[in-house]
């Protein structure tokens, strides 16, 4: 049977700031990547309940939920809000240009991301307007620039 060890790996953490009306608490990990062809892999793990910053895809994505609970409030061209509810086990893939928020549920969540984009860009980081507060790349993350020289939140 595989197993993987968790405790080698190398995890920037987020929290919230008082410049966000939600509670945000998850941690990254880059696994690998490959900048030069637009790909790379992530583990990201919440905080039971928690948020991570509102954000918009930009690259095509392989979602799976190794565990806790995945809550996505996905928001329509028409500002409708989505909630979809995935569970550990539960495969997504998206070609990006998606709209949301992602919460853990009551025991937290562990959920692999795989990106694949063809000019570099993950995701954007928004306000509640949808300003962008910052753009994530595959090359700043492969080289370890997770969070813009911060370790401990956006904003």
């Amino acid at each position: 049977m595989f197993r993987f060890d968790m405790s080698t790996i190398e995890w920037t953490h987020f929290q919230g700031s008082p410049r966000f009306d939600y509670h945000i608490d998850y941690a990254i990990a880059v696994l690998g990547a490959q900048p030069d062809i637009g790909v790379i892999d992530l583990l990201v793990k919440w905080a039971p309940n928690a948020y991570c910053h509102y954000h918009r895809h930009l690259a095509a994505t392989t979602t799976l939920v190794l565990g806790g609970e995945q809550n996505l409030y996905e928001t329509t061209n028409t500002g409708e809000t989505i909630h979809k509810v995935r569970k550990a086990g539960d495969y997504a893939l998206s070609p990006g240009g998606d709209l949301h928020m992602e919460q853990a549920g009551p025991d937290g969540a562990l959920i692999f991301f795989g990106f694949v984009s063809a000019d570099g860009r993950l995701f954007e980081t928004l306000d509640k307007d949808h300003n962008t507060l910052a753009t994530a790349t595959v090359q700043e993350w492969a080289a370890g620039n997770i969070d813009g020289g911060r370790r401990t939140s956006i904003g």
